[in-house]
């Protein structure tokens, strides 16, 4: 029954909990248990409390490569279900797999010591267990302790990943922010220069209807020039015209270089605005550079405080000796008190012996025999002690030969530690200032590129300057123009050949200068073509300034994250070690004699 209902819960997606307590289940069960424990996907919890798993092997092998294979399951309850040693390191293979499992009992088992190690190793490739629970098992101490200051580290592990990938969100969100607030801004840029594109558009219609104006007065002049001879007056008035509309030129070509004026203004001003958010922002970079630099010299701490941890175990290490020197002496004392004790007895029983000679002469063959047999028994006591002594002294030189290998090897592990530890940190140090470096380097291009574009707009500006004289010039030449026109108004009746020939001139001159404000139309053209690519170029390299500071964020992330798994590493050899010499000297033939005696 239990076979059909967890091969009907394999394709099951809705149960969460599944409680099988004291049901009796055997191999066939352990199996259907595996089967169920590969296939599920939406278990979360599993009770089998009360089925005496631990005593079908099979079955119980089939269960944890289930376990190995599931990546889903979070909550498992073992109890009283006569798991041995062997169940045990079969669990343990399948926890250095499992990457969901986080609370597992196994109270009231028979797991023992070796069990305990098994479970104790497993813990060092699993990072996701949180609860184990070990009462009722027969497991020492000292494994327990090592057991909870694993689990403790585990939880420590996962609520600092919680608090990276918190740190993490904040930033992606902050950077989500930025990059809407340049997304608006260059919106924004974008609509005003939308708005300049159209005044421009209509600026220059209005200049090609004025032209078109001043074109139908030049031909309304031609016509009047014909008609000199008869219409005097004709002319006057259409010289007249053609002031008002030069005067009116003059007033557009002021306007003209009013407008120019104020786009340089616009464009100097978002430039500014630009380099300030420019230096925020090298600030902020700067900032966080300052706070990895003291991260840094945090974990500089944290590693001298590793090195005098293992200094301490070295004086540990010392004072074990020393306590082994002691109990050798104290069991050579011993040994001494013992050969002495057997020459008082010898005295003793050589005494007794005579007086039972001057006593009873009668019995002297049967106490001869006594005597012999005495002697032969101490005789065979004394070889054993001196073989038991020479045990000792043998097991004494083995506990100080392994004590100095194993001194060795810690000796080296630290070295090796010590020297990588300073090498790491020699490596980072170098990316680090690398980068400095690479970001002060992108920093004195921007400025560079900065002071090219303020070198480009007070280029524009002498320009505009140089545009404004040419038009002074423009004005001066219409004044002269209008004198030697007041001047030959006196000559009129005389010189009508002479004012026909001067106003074909002047029409000559106007058509320059109408060519010339064509070109200097097209230079302002240029000129803010220029302009323009010059401002994309500005934000295609402001993006990826920023672009290379985020890699740079990230960069710093993932050393961080390194950082920190030196640092569980080195303290967990540290346990490991500390845990390793507790049990050495609590598991060593030395102090189990010791307390025999």
């Amino acid at each position: 029954g239990v076979k059909v209902l967890l091969h009907g819960l394999c394709s099951n997606t809705t149960v969460k909990s599944l409680d099988l307590k004291g049901n009796n289940l055997r191999t066939m069960g352990a199996e259907a248990l595996g089967k169920l424990l590969r296939q599920n996907k939406s278990i979360r919890s599993l009770t089998l409390e009360w089925n005496s798993l631990g005593l079908w092997e099979e079955g119980f092998s089939f269960f944890c490569q289930g376990l190995r294979a599931n990546n889903f399951l979070q909550c498992l309850d073992l109890r009283n279900n006569q798991i041995n040693h062997q169940g045990a390191g079969e669990l343990a293979m399948a926890l250095t797999q499992n990457t969901s499992l986080q609370e597992l009992d196994l109270r009231w088992n028979n797991i023992g010591l070796l069990g305990g190690r098994a479970l104790l190793n497993c813990l060092h490739s699993n990072k996701t267990l949180k609860r184990l629970e070990l009462a009722g098992n027969g497991v020492p101490g000292d494994i327990l302790k090592a057991v909870e200051q694993a689990l403790d580290h585990n939880q420590d592990r996962e609520a600092f990943l919680s608090e990276a990938q918190n740190q993490v969100n904040i930033l992606s969100k902050e950077v989500l922010s930025l990059k809407d607030e340049k997304n608006k801004q260059f919106m924004d840029f974008m609509d005003t220069v939308d708005k300049q594109k159209e005044e421009g558009a209509r600026s220059e219609k209005m200049s090609a209807a004025r032209v078109s104006q001043l074109q139908e007065a030049l031909d309304e002049q031609y016509s009047i020039m014909n008609s000199l001879k008869t219409k005097l007056q004709m002319t006057e008035a259409a010289l007249a015209l053609s002031e008002q509309k030069v005067h009116n030129l003059g007033d557009l070509l002021n306007a003209m270089k009013q407008e120019q004026n104020c786009v340089a203004e616009c464009h100097s001003r978002e430039l500014q605005q630009q380099k300030q958010k420019g230096a925020d922002r090298e600030g902020r970079l700067l900032h966080d550079l300052s706070a990895a630099s003291e991260k840094n010299l945090l974990l500089r701490n944290q590693v001298d405080e590793l090195e005098r941890k293992c200094k301490v175990q070295q004086d540990q290490l010392f004072q074990v000796k020393q306590d082994l020197t002691n109990t050798t002496a104290e069991l050579k004392l011993r040994a001494v008190e013992a050969e002495e004790r057997l020459e008082m007895e010898k005295r003793r029983f050589k005494q007794s012996f005579e007086d039972m000679e001057s006593l009873r002469v009668k019995e002297v063959d049967r106490m001869t025999q006594q005597m012999e047999a005495s002697e032969r028994s101490m005789h065979n006591r004394i070889q054993r002690l001196e073989a038991i002594r020479i045990s000792l002294e043998e097991e004494l030189s083995q506990v100080k030969a392994a004590a100095l290998t194993e001194r060795g090897q810690a000796e080296e592990e630290l070295i090796k530690v010590r020297s990588q530890a300073r090498l790491e940190e020699q490596q980072r140090l170098e990316h680090l200032e690398e980068k400095l470096r690479l970001m002060t380097e992108s920093r004195d291009e921007a400025q560079n590129c900065c002071l090219k574009q303020k070198e480009m707009v007070a280029e524009a500006q002498a320009k505009a300057k140089q545009l404004s004289l040419y038009a002074d010039g423009l004005r001066k030449r219409l004044d002269e123009l209008q004198q030697d026109l007041d001047s030959k108004e006196e000559e009129k009746v005389t010189e009508l050949n002479k004012v026909k020939v001067e106003l074909q001139e002047q029409i000559g001159r106007l058509e320059a200068e109408r060519t010339a404000q064509d070109g200097l139309r097209e230079k302002i053209a240029a000129l803010e073509r220029q302009l323009k690519a010059l401002s994309s170029n500005h934000r295609e390299a402001l993006l990826d300034k920023e672009g290379e500071i985020s890699l740079l964020l990230e960069k710093l992330r993932m050393k961080e994250a390194e950082i920190s798994r030196l640092r569980e590493e080195e303290a967990q050899r540290a346990s490991f070690l500390q845990n390793a010499i507790m049990a050495y000297v609590q598991g060593s033939p030395l102090g189990t004699h010791s307390s025999r005696k």
